[in-house]
């Protein structure tokens, strides 16, 4: 136990055990213990501050269910009727919601797709020798389609360790995200048609590259949005209003042994 573990955690007068936060440690994984022994403490506070204001206004424990179906604990169950009960957030309605959509519309884009085809000379990057053969025959490739652009799609067939070779060398759309970021680096700095004019080193070996048509993002209309911004506008009210309404609870008890009144995030989990 480090000296910050030494010091006697109380709420309102009653001690929190060094036991119960050890226990509660396991629930805040950390590489630091003095900063997962700090989160169960604080977790730990928190929870008898809300439990006792629970206690206050007599709520009792409902039956209640998690989103996967189990009951809660009555203490946990206590504390959600409470929240329910004296926290209150207002209701995003269509004008909010539409106002929120037409300040972040950078926020609702479809991303760009960029039609690919390419020749992969497969080899590991952990083989330099194999690695280098698959470097040359790539820029051997380069330089024959550029002087035949039209054998693209025979050379993929004939050259590419890539499934895609039966096809020409088609990969079809490409979006951010479906495939390596070296590999995405040049093929969405290509225009329409163009071939990249130098090979593409991949984990999975070599590539030649050529873009295809390219497809611009557009604006994602209000009405499939409208629910997810709801959503995402009324939780960020809610998660507000209970960090206010925690900050008063706490500001009114008695807490020693642990520095919380400017804790960040004064949520439960």
């Amino acid at each position: 136990m480090t000296p910050d573990q030494e010091q006697v955690l109380t709420v309102n007068g009653v001690e929190i055990p060094a036991a119960a936060i050890a226990e509660e440690a396991q629930n805040h994984p950390s590489d630091n213990p003095d900063a997962a022994w700090s989160e169960a403490a604080r977790a730990l506070a928190i929870k008898t501050v809300l439990l006792a204001e629970a206690d206050r206004l007599a709520i009792e424990a409902p039956l209640i269910e998690d989103e996967k179906g189990r009951t809660l604990l009555p203490d946990d169950a206590r504390i959600e009727a409470l929240l329910e009960q004296q926290v209150t957030t207002p209701h995003a309605d269509d004008a909010v919601c539409r106002r929120y959509y037409e300040q972040n519309l950078d926020q609702f884009q479809s991303p760009a797709l960029v039609e690919a085809s390419h020749i992969l000379f497969s080899a590991p990057q952990d083989e330099p020798a194999r690695y280098t053969k698959a470097e040359l025959s790539a820029i051997d490739t380069i330089a024959e389609l550029k002087a035949h652009p039209e054998r693209f799609a025979a050379l993929a067939e004939t050259l590419s360790a890539c499934p895609s070779g039966k096809q020409g060398g088609n990969l079809g759309q490409i979006g951010p995200g479906q495939t390596v970021d070296e590999f995405e680096t040049f093929l969405f700095n290509l225009e329409a048609d163009q071939m990249c004019p130098v090979p593409v080193k991949t984990r999975f070996g070599v590539h030649v590259i050529r873009a295809g048509r390219k497809i611009p993002g557009e604006t994602v209309p209000f009405e499939a949005v409208r629910s997810k911004i709801a959503d995402y506008l009324e939780e960020s009210s809610w998660r507000r209003a209970v960090s206010q309404y925690l900050k008063i609870l706490i500001g009114k008890a008695e807490i020693s042994g642990l520095e919380i009144e400017g804790s960040e995030g004064l949520l439960v989990q």
